[in-house]
């Protein structure tokens, strides 16, 4: 409370929208275990490790009051941060690690592209420059310094080998067109790029003419990756907040985090 002026602070405002209901909080966080998906390469390269979980103890000989576990697994798993130094073309950047970018940065607004429709019909749809604006003429121009988030339901994909949707030239998955990430970064200066599948680009990106664009121009620009949403289905198109704190690894390139949107529920008339 502001002694002045009897008015609650911007802090006490948002805590008491979460406590009374009118913040809703929804995870786009997927279950981290032993099924959880990860990125198949070339076998020639180095491969990240699965979730491995084993249990220390369960209040039991081992530990009469404790039950805890030791895990394991590549920095790319599950739900997970792609930090600038992920990729070569930001190797070099300032801040581009998971200990050393700003944590202003883990806060930022969200705009919500609803892909599902197009990803059910074809899985390597790509989300195109012409597509993102028609969005904006029915939902306005996505702000500076947001998130585009595309939501495809691919997360809907319990099985792991449909996840991964491989084919004979490598994983069937949608994401972004080659031209989007550029136009994004240079026209709409957004933060990052969120999706539903194993990473942010589309499954064939490795055939695209700058292999991976989105992880090429996102990471060679000091932005972020966020692969592995799910509940994309219950965010507005804009107007969600999201936190995407990655864990302070030094030197990391990335990390599984809790990925939470806030989004304001709309008042009844």
């Amino acid at each position: 409370m502001d002694s002045r002026t009897g008015e609650a602070g911007i802090l006490a405002r948002l805590l008491e929208g979460i406590l009374s209901g009118r913040i809703r909080i929804v995870d786009l966080t997927v279950t981290l275990d032993q099924r959880t998906p990860t990125i198949v390469l070339p076998p020639e390269l180095g491969q990240t490790w699965p979730f491995r979980i084993e249990e220390i103890s369960r209040y039991d000989r081992r530990g009469p009051a404790t039950y805890w576990n030791n895990f394991s697994c590549g920095e790319h798993t599950g739900t997970h941060f792609d930090a600038p130094v992920h990729w070569i073309s930001g190797r070099d950047l300032p801040d581009n690690t998971t200990d050393t970018i700003p944590p202003v940065k883990f806060v930022a607004a969200a705009a919500v592209i609803d892909c599902s429709r197009d990803a059910l019909a074809d899985p390597d749809y790509l989300l195109t420059v012409d597509r993102v604006e028609a969005w904006e003429e029915i939902h306005g121009r996505i702000p500076p310094r947001s998130w585009l988030l595309m939501r495809t339901d691919w997360s809907l994909r319990t099985d792991p080998e449909a996840f991964l949707n491989m084919g004979d030239e490598g994983a069937n998955t949608p994401g972004p067109h080659p031209d989007l990430i550029p136009w994004l970064i240079s026209k709409r200066d957004v933060i990052g790029f969120g999706s539903e599948a194993v990473g942010t680009d589309a499954g064939q990106a490795p055939h695209f003419p700058i292999p991976f664009p989105c992880h090429h121009h996102m990471h060679g620009n000091n932005r972020f990756g966020l692969p592995g949403l799910c509940n994309l289905d219950q965010l507005p198109p804009h107007g969600t907040l999201l936190i995407t704190a990655p864990l302070k690894i030094r030197q990391g390139s990335g990390s599984p985090l809790r990925a939470l949107a806030l989004v304001e529920e709309q008042a009844d008339d």
